[in-house]
């Protein structure tokens, strides 16, 4: 049976949603197929589901205040039992390129302090080496700017200014997204780490080692990924 992008992502989503209990504090995810995981909570949240949620950014918030799930701020909980998100590419190793929605600060924070990291997604989104089908972001700070495009420059296939309009997306957190093309990525986590060594450069959307499994719809059906230990 082959669904629609939105059924598929209804798919996972809600089966995510399956995995929290009472008790839990939950990092909500940001983006197409998170929403319908939220939505999901919010209904369990009416039947008596009793959780907390930590949101990745300013559209999670607002859709989890609107279905009713209780917010708390990190600062009270600092180790999140689960979290739920999407990405744009998953490779074998359960390794991620996350942050066309604009929200991979936030996401990588509350990823890092995650005892579950839950990655929903059809497979499309798998991929033999990330950097296959799509651009890797970089956030920045403005001030940057110019900086950072003439460090990233040489290290990709080709470099965009994140824009809407005429104008520069800006982040939750006040930032710029530089997006970077590759035809792969031969090894990400070197490219991680050389990447946050550049001043000016806040985070990227290179999430390696930090998803614990993965719900992903093929063909109407769902199957759990593991990552591979």
């Amino acid at each position: 049976m082959t669904l629609t992008p939105e059924q598929a992502k209804k798919l996972v989503g809600e089966k995510a949603a399956e995995f929290v209990k009472d008790g839990m504090i939950v990092g909500l995810g940001t983006g197409s197929t998170a929403y319908y995981t939220i939505n999901k909570l919010g209904e369990m949240v009416a039947d008596g589901l009793d959780i907390k949620a930590i949101p990745t950014s300013k559209a999670s918030e607002k859709q989890a205040i609107e279905v009713g799930i209780p917010l708390v701020g990190l600062e009270f909980h600092p180790v999140i039992d689960i979290t739920i998100d999407g990405a744009d590419e998953i490779d074998p190793d359960l390794n991620l390129i996350k942050g066309l929605g604009g929200a991979l600060l936030r996401e990588k924070i509350v990823a890092a302090v995650s005892k579950q990291e839950i990655i929903i997604a059809d497979e499309r989104k798998l991929v033999p080496h990330l950097g296959t089908r799509s651009p890797l972001p970089v956030e920045i700070i403005p001030f940057g700017l110019e900086v950072c495009l003439t460090k990233l420059k040489p290290m990709c296939k080709d470099l965009k200014m994140r824009m809407v309009d005429t104008m520069p997306f800006v982040t939750d957190n006040g930032n710029y997204i530089l997006d970077m093309y590759f035809d792969k990525i031969d090894d990400p986590v070197k490219l991680e780490t050389s990447l946050n060594n550049i001043p000016g450069v806040v985070e990227n959307g290179l999430f390696i080692g930090l998803a614990t499994s993965a719900i992903v719809e093929s063909e109407g059906s769902i199957k759990i990924l593991q990552r591979p230990t």
